[in-house]
């Protein structure tokens, strides 16, 4: 399950600057390939506000109602990790939470798309926008959830592994696909 922690009361007491915790919604695709119900991020450079103001961020960029946060948490988790290893980063985050309302966390999807609307061209939102593209779509519970089985080469290719698999289409008779092509 990419990075997440499962908690327990050992790691939970480790000192950190801070922890985003989460459940697993029963039902969701991550709850079938999850080992607990309840996941955590520990946080070197961020606080738990800051991450928690992030990931709603985060959830705005790149909105998917039934995906469980801990998809998302992957996402900063990946920002703090970034932030901890460049001072200069970790001052533009800070920089740029600075600039968004206090309680952006805890605002309305329109307010908070509003207030993304206001800084949309400052580096720290490209920033947080790449970051969350590429993390969000390249993880294994962003796979699970849209249903992308993974790259395919390892698996004997497209061809033998999904080429065809499309059951919404009436199969069209052999005689109406046209000449096959000549063999080598």
């Amino acid at each position: 399950m990419d990075h997440l922690v499962i908690l327990n009361r050992r790691e939970l007491l480790k000192s950190t600057t801070g922890l985003l915790t989460g459940w697993v919604v029963a039902g969701s695709p991550l709850a079938l390939i999850a080992p607990g119900r309840a996941w955590a991020v520990d946080l070197t450079a961020l606080t738990s506000s800051e991450g928690t103001t992030l990931l709603s961020m985060a959830r705005t960029i790149a909105p998917h109602d039934k995906l469980d946060d801990a998809a998302y948490a992957l996402v900063i988790q990946a920002v703090d990790n970034d932030a901890a290893k460049d001072a200069n980063t970790r001052k533009m985050i800070k920089e740029g939470l600075a600039a968004l309302r206090a309680d952006f966390a805890a605002s309305s999807e329109s307010e908070r798309v509003e207030g993304l609307k206001k800084i949309e061209t400052s580096a720290f939102f490209q920033t947080m926008r790449q970051k969350t593209l590429q993390v969000l779509y390249s993880s294994s519970i962003g796979y699970s959830y849209f249903g992308y089985e993974g790259e395919a080469f390892s698996k004997g290719g497209y061809v033998f592994r999904g080429f065809n698999d499309l059951r919404w289409l009436p199969e069209v008779p052999a005689e109406d696909s046209g000449p096959l092509p000549a063999g080598p």
